[in-house]
């Protein structure tokens, strides 16, 4: 409790509201008079464009393939690259990340490779999910990227405890954890945030702002100023960014990451943003949104914003910009060709990994499963049949 004491009868109404957002970079690629641009390796900047390019095609080309009924569901990062691949870039290889679902820039920029992105949205046999999990809900142990889950905010408290255990281990390490402003409104984000700041948790929360939860605009999620300000409440170090640019993105979580690390206590960044594609495959955004508000923001692109930077610095031109979108483009049509025949995991795969060995129970499930797609075989894939390989 503050010392501080007042005898007159005050509400307070908000502390250096509304908040400040960072921004360096202007939509043409040069700097903010009076902006200073981070640090940033030519090489570094170079991975994070590549990324963002890569993105931008695979979102492309994936929404194609869904529509094709060649994938059964896809989400897009297309808007918000600056705001993931940016953040991700500050930070290091054995941090851990917990996305939500819309993140594949930062899987992509750890090293997440084409075939593998391919094999989990197929759920084939070489997913490293096995096939559980439905598209777009990936996870890699080697590159510490936790397994996506679909409902929303679990992973906020599982990051708190996450970094909690990591400032035990003395690692050096801490947690990054990204969710929208729409899960900002479910329990499990106020539980983690308490959690971390109580108990001094090395977490970077990493709100992707986009104005939308599905289809709710912000103004009718929350009366208050944005999520920031709810960083503040909890007694947390705050800062809130602009989403669209990379180097005011970067340039925060740089700063996040070493308060997290080296303070052992926890941060959130917001940043705002805005989704320039639809929610999911299954949305049709033209019915909650006008394109007049589409435009706005692809005025202020993330993408555009960083190749004008770059080749403001002579890092990169409009050749070489054609070149590795052309190359992406074949590179994620001709991984997907080659994808699609890759056969789906035998049907005993169900049940590894639960326990240590299958027990009875799950063993008796699969019994019951198999001679239900014994019965009704045309209704199912006849790899579905198959079980540990062989036609069952």
């Amino acid at each position: 409790m503050s010392d501080k004491i007042t005898h007159e009868l005050r509400l307070m109404s908000g502390f250096e509201m509304p908040i400040s957002t960072l921004s360096l970079l202007k939509a043409d690629g040069s700097l903010h008079k009076g902006a200073k641009a981070p640090k940033l390796s030519k090489e570094t900047a170079l991975r994070i464009y590549d990324t963002m390019l890569f993105i931008r095609v695979l979102d492309e080309r994936m929404v194609g393939a869904q529509r094709q009924g060649r994938l059964s569901f896809y989400m897009t990062c297309t808007g918000e690259e600056a705001a993931v691949i940016g953040s991700a870039a500050a930070f290091e290889d054995k941090d851990m990340i917990m996305g939500q679902y819309r993140e594949h820039g930062a899987l992509r920029y750890r090293g997440f490779t084409t075939q593998q992105f391919m094999h989990q949205m197929l759920s084939n046999s070489k997913d490293l999910g096995k096939g559980r999990q439905m598209p777009i809900h990936y996870g890699s142990n080697e590159l510490n990227y936790m397994t996506i889950s679909s409902p929303l905010a679990t992973q906020i408290p599982q990051a708190a405890g996450y970094a909690y255990a990591q400032k035990l281990e003395g690692n050096n390490a801490c947690t990054l954890v990204y969710f929208g402003e729409g899960a900002a409104s479910e329990g499990d984000f106020h539980a983690g945030m308490n959690m971390a700041a109580v108990l001094k948790c090395p977490t970077v929360f990493f709100c992707r702002n986009n104005g939308y939860a599905i289809s709710t605009p912000s103004e009718e999620q929350y009366a208050g100023d944005g999520i920031a300000a709810r960083g503040v409440g909890y007694g947390m170090k705050t800062i809130r960014v602009d989403g669209n640019d990379v180097l005011a993105v970067y340039a925060a979580c740089v700063e996040a990451r070493k308060i997290a690390v080296e303070n052992h206590e926890p941060v959130l960044v917001e940043a705002m943003s805005y989704r320039l594609g639809a929610h999911s495959t299954s949305d049709d955004p033209s019915g909650y949104r006008s394109r007049e508000e589409e435009d706005k923001w692809r005025a202020v692109d993330p993408v555009l914003r960083m190749k004008n930077w770059m080749i403001a610095k002579k890092w990169w031109t409009e050749a070489e910009e054609k070149t590795a979108m052309e190359n992406y483009r074949k590179e994620v049509l001709d991984t997907l060709k080659a994808t699609e025949k890759v056969p789906a995991p035998a049907l005993g795969e169900l049940i590894t990994d639960v326990y240590d060995k299958p027990d009875a129970n799950l063993e008796n499930q699969l019994a019951s499963l198999r001679e239900h797609i014994a019965k009704y075989p045309e209704k199912y894939p006849k790899t579905a049949a198959s079980v540990n390989g062989e036609e069952h």
